[in-house]
């Protein structure tokens, strides 16, 4: 694809699941430092705390696997449509904590897959803008088949990643690895699409834009 990053279909595959194992290695392993702590724990207390750990973790790699089953994976035959529902449900649980907040305007109603895997695709870029919290409000861009998404993220001091606006352009010149590739795949995803995928400034905002 001219003006394009060349990336081999295996390559692609691989940085996709390094990416997905970055996302799941904390958790568990937070579940695996509770286990031990359990196991050499000799008051209450300590056991106490390290349950709490373990269930925290779990809900959180439970919540993780369920986001990337549908942001990264097959999720059903080329024409399989996805009700935006699922994907607030999956959205929340992988964005949400004590410190962002998820704004949800999209109706509930079914789309294309790869709009949807557009979609969360986004709100993991939109996560890394606000990486002290804040809010991401999503709001669609036109209605039915052809719904496209806007992204507004506010927050203290939103920055936008340098490599992530030429990675949604398709990485000319960069150089994809396994911190690049999940931008890179948005991009891929959006002209898949038909559509085209940016991100700017907004005021003291940051928008993502597909349409």
């Amino acid at each position: 694809m001219s003006g394009t990053a060349d990336l081999e279909a295996l390559d692609l595959a691989a940085l996709l699941c390094s990416r997905v194992c970055h996302d799941l290695i904390s958790p568990v392993g937070a579940i695996v430092n509770g286990l031990e702590v359990m196991e050499d724990g000799k008051d209450e207390e300590t056991n106490a705390f390290a349950l709490d750990l373990i269930k925290k973790s779990i809900k959180t790699a439970s919540a993780r696997l369920q986001f990337c089953r549908i942001a990264f994976g097959a999720a059903g035959s080329a024409t399989t449509q996805i009700d935006l529902g699922d994907a607030e449900k999956v959205g929340r649980g992988f964005l949400e904590d004590d410190k962002t907040k998820l704004a949800w305007n999209l109706p509930r109603v079914l789309l294309a897959k790869n709009r949807v895997k557009l979609l969360l695709n986004m709100l993991v870029i939109a996560g890394q803008v606000i990486p002290r919290g804040g809010v991401v409000t999503v709001d669609a861009e036109g209605s039915g088949d052809t719904m496209g998404f806007k992204i507004t993220v506010t927050g203290t001091n939103p920055k936008i990643p340098q490599a992530v606006p030429p990675l949604l352009a398709g990485g000319a010149g960069s150089t994809v690895d396994a911190h690049a590739i999940q931008p890179y795949y948005t991009g891929l995803l959006a002209r898949a699409c038909g559509m085209t995928v940016g991100i700017a400034p907004e005021g003291e905002a940051v928008a993502l834009l597909a349409h």
